[in-house]
């Protein structure tokens, strides 16, 4: 890949691998360090990187970083909450994108990631697959139950517009 290769990469990319992650973390300053560590990886491997393989390359390190981030995360208890303006903020323009953001967070970080990855990203069963290091009757199964979390929660009486 080369280097002009590699910026294409981050103008076709770059936005894409970062609502991917922020969608997931819900932290924007953490999405952006998760997304620069994957951009740089993909620097440091341009060499073995094949230029039709960027976006799942890039894709699959993110997804990595983000699920190692939240791993460390877990372990770390914080003793100070974060103000209102640190947080990320999603601007709800009417009820339905507030049921359906309620929704997806009932998602456990695996469903969520497949879901984001499937309907948001558009990536295929078997790409997907690749990216989170699952087989790809895996990924079918884990989507069908994410989907069925979805369906119960948005067709509950207390949601329905």
């Amino acid at each position: 890949m080369t280097e002009k290769e590699y910026n294409n990469c981050v103008t076709q990319y770059a936005d894409n691998v970062f609502r991917f992650i922020v969608k997931n973390l819900k932290h924007e300053e953490d999405a952006k360090d998760v997304v620069q560590t994957a951009f740089e990886k993909l620097w440091r491997n341009r060499e073995t990187v094949e230029t039709e393989k960027s976006k799942s390359f890039l894709f699959t390190v993110a997804y990595n970083q983000m699920i190692d981030h939240i791993r460390k995360n877990k372990r770390i208890t914080l003793k100070e909450e974060f103000s209102e303006e640190t947080k990320i903020g999603f601007q709800h323009s009417n009820q339905t994108n507030k049921i359906l953001m309620q929704a997806v967070n009932r998602l456990n970080e695996t469903q969520r990631s497949l879901v984001m990855l499937k309907d948001y990203e558009g990536y295929s069963y078997e790409e997907i697959g690749k990216i989170t290091g699952l087989n790809e009757s895996q990924v079918k199964v884990y989507l069908h139950r994410a989907r069925i979390v979805l369906r119960d929660y948005l067709v509950s009486k207390e949601n329905v517009i």
